[in-house]
């Protein structure tokens, strides 16, 4: 089975915490590593490791000094979720004769590569589909069920 790495998936969770924190125009906040680690139940430690990807690709941005930390580099509507797992899984793709021809000589013969193109085009396509911003609302509607459920 085909599985995304725990980079990935606390990644996710991490850009949706400073998504949570996103207000509009300038007056989101900056949140610190520490708070996120809290929240998310996620090692400080690996939380720095992740942050670096994301930075690196733009969707982050560190503001340094008092009232300091991270916050999305723009708003949650124009981060894709395909972005922030490509930042930090690499390529998605089922197989890497998909991404990488050359990987193997029997492409143009093989009886299965169609499908494993096919279903990587269609992953590929749902994870671009998906911004923070719904996300976040996804999240919202969960914890409303949660809430109505415990009452």
């Amino acid at each position: 089975m085909i599985r995304l790495s725990t980079k990935g998936r606390y990644g996710t969770r991490l850009m949706l915490n400073l998504a949570r924190h996103h207000g509009s125009g300038e007056g989101h906040k900056a949140v610190i590593l520490k708070n996120i680690s809290d929240d998310e139940r996620i090692s400080i430690r690996y939380l720095e490791q992740i942050i670096i990807p994301l930075k690196i690709n733009r969707l982050v941005k560190s503001i340094r000094g008092a009232g300091g930390g991270y916050t999305l580099a723009r708003k949650p509507e124009d981060i894709r979720l395909s972005e922030i797992l490509h930042a930090l899984e690499g390529n998605c793709c089922l197989v890497e004769c998909v991404e990488d021809e050359s990987f193997c000589e029997f492409i143009e013969t093989c009886p299965t590569f169609d499908i494993w193109k096919n279903a990587t085009d269609i992953l590929k396509g749902y994870f671009d589909s998906l911004t923070l911003k719904d996300i976040v609302g996804m999240a919202e509607k969960k914890a409303k069920k949660g809430k109505t459920k415990a009452n």
